[in-house]
């Protein structure tokens, strides 16, 4: 600040800057309850958003590691797969872990690899190097997902997961949405190895912060955080379970634990989870979805330069755009999945993200048929929304059906089963585009037919949840008769 000689204060750029953040982290700190919850969904959201930057920013700098090292479509698809691949092994362990031992610690490790890996991903001089150094980018991917999903469970009450995840998954929006944008330009003004170099080096600030400011939760919500208080409290009734209890609906009885499956083995846990029919049409949709999303971030910078006749610049420029469309729907989503689930309508957390995939389909297809970025901008803004909707009440359905103590192993099966998709996804989408294109690299038609193709995925995708609403109730039922039973569950029935 200065002052004129009549006394009045001016506030120069750098005062503004300072003002106009400290106002939105208030604001932020007020929507989601409090500074301590802020402080956990922001940690939470940044881990996340690593996973998110690096599958982004290799799509971003797609273009300049093919010109430099000379690899096709499938080859550049091949690298997002490793890593994704190198994940999906490492889950099942990492899943077990989650549900015995610090939740933190996983993390702090696992992000230490994570960000060696990227360095070293930097200096690669050839294509088998970057593809063997992109292995061990996995640990985030096979940590993040388990270890999230635990502590999310153990900070927030069961009737604002939804709500919640939404905030934790913007990291995910706001990590790709990054990787492309600074990706793109660091690639563009100095070379695709500094991405990697600048991502590396975030992750280990990452790193250290988790280890000083993220708390380790007790288990079964003695830790969770309400809205409005500076520390753990009880929380309010679990909107979900409420309504079932209402409409008398009972459990499974062959579902029904009654010994504390901490104790169980993997191979225990894994049979009893899959056979939780909501949980398997939950697994579904996730793979399904994040199949599309990996093939998208890896080749949607590539297709809409093609498609649109854009220059780097242009399209890193419409990142921010589209990214805000697919912002609104991951912050909306689990909000509006809560706010029906409130109401009485017990599956909303299944119908939210079918509707939002049918609608997210609908509004794609236009936007890859033109060739006018004008025209294309507003469908795929929709488009972005409607998919990034579906993944908040999904991921908050999934700890309503599973007893808190498999929490860790449940996601962990999830996230295998997922990221096996996600490693199809690039070299799927590449092999198609280069079978389907005859201008091979040259032209956008191989992509366009690709990616036409593959909303035929997200269509079933929301007939299948449609069908999960019909079991959703009775699961819900039986994971709350399992915790009474194990009399592990007196205080995660918030």
């Amino acid at each position: 600040m200065s002052a004129d000689p009549g006394g009045r204060r001016h506030i120069g750029g750098g005062g503004l800057v300072r003002a106009v953040v400290d106002w939105a982290a208030r604001r932020m700190t007020a929507v989601v309850g409090g500074p301590a919850r802020f402080q956990i969904i922001v940690l939470l959201a940044c881990v996340l958003g690593l996973v998110a930057a690096d599958q982004a920013a290799l799509g971003a700098v797609g273009v300049e590691v093919k010109q430099s090292l000379g690899i096709t479509n499938t080859e550049l698809g091949s690298l997002s797969a490793v890593s994704s691949g190198a994940g999906a092994l490492a889950v099942l362990p990492v899943g077990v872990l989650t549900d015995r031992v610090r939740r933190v610690r996983i993390l702090v490790v696992s992000i230490a690899v994570w960000s060696l890996a990227m360095l070293v991903s930097g200096l690669a001089d050839s294509f088998l190097w970057l593809l063997l150094s992109r292995l061990a980018l996995g640990a985030v991917t096979a940590a993040a997902g388990p270890t999230i999903a635990s502590l999310v469970g153990d900070f927030f009450p069961a009737a604002e997961r939804g709500r919640i995840y939404g905030f934790i998954l913007s990291g995910e929006m706001l990590g790709a949405g990054s990787g492309l944008l600074v990706g793109g330009n660091l690639g563009y003004f100095l070379s695709w190895r500094s991405t990697f170099w600048f991502l590396g080096l975030l992750g280990i600030v990452l790193m250290f912060v988790i280890v000083r400011k993220l708390p380790e939760p007790e288990r079964g919500g003695q830790s969770r955080l309400l809205a409005g208080t500076p520390g753990p409290a009880s929380g309010p009734g679990d909107a979900a379970r409420s309504a079932v209890r209402d409409l008398g609906i009972e459990p499974d009885p062959a579902l029904v634990l009654h010994r504390d499956p901490v104790r169980m083995s993997m191979w225990q846990a894994a049979r009893y989870v899959l056979r939780i029919r909501t949980n398997v049409v939950l697994i579904i949709a996730s793979a399904v979805g994040y199949f599309f999303f990996a093939g998208l971030r890896i080749f949607g910078v590539v297709f809409v330069h093609q498609q649109y006749g854009l220059s780097q610049a242009a399209v890193t420029g419409l990142v921010p755009l589209v990214g805000f469309g697919a912002l609104l729907g991951v912050l909306c989503g689990g909000r509006i999945a809560d706010w029906f689930t409130r109401r009485g309508r017990v599956s909303a957390r299944l119908v939210v993200p079918a509707v939002a995939y049918l609608t997210g389909a609908a509004f794609c297809l236009p936007g890859l048929l033109t060739t006018s970025m004008a025209i294309a901008l507003p469908f795929l803004f929709v488009s972005a929304g409607s998919l990034s909707a579906a993944n908040p009440p999904l991921d908050a359905a999934r700890l309503d059906v599973v007893h808190f103590r498999l929490w860790g192993r449940a996601e962990s099966i999830r996230t295998f089963l997922r990221t096996g998709a996600e490693t199809a996804a690039p070299v799927t989408f590449g092999f198609l585009a280069d079978v389907l294109d005859p201008g091979g690299t040259r032209s956008a038609q191989g992509l366009q037919y690709t990616f036409l193709i593959m909303l035929v995925p997200l269509i079933a995708n929301a007939i299948v949840l449609l069908y999960g609403r019909r079991t959703y109730p009775r699961d819900v039922a039986t994971a709350t008769a399992s915790e009474r039973m194990t009399d592990t569950g007196r205080g995660a029935q918030a």
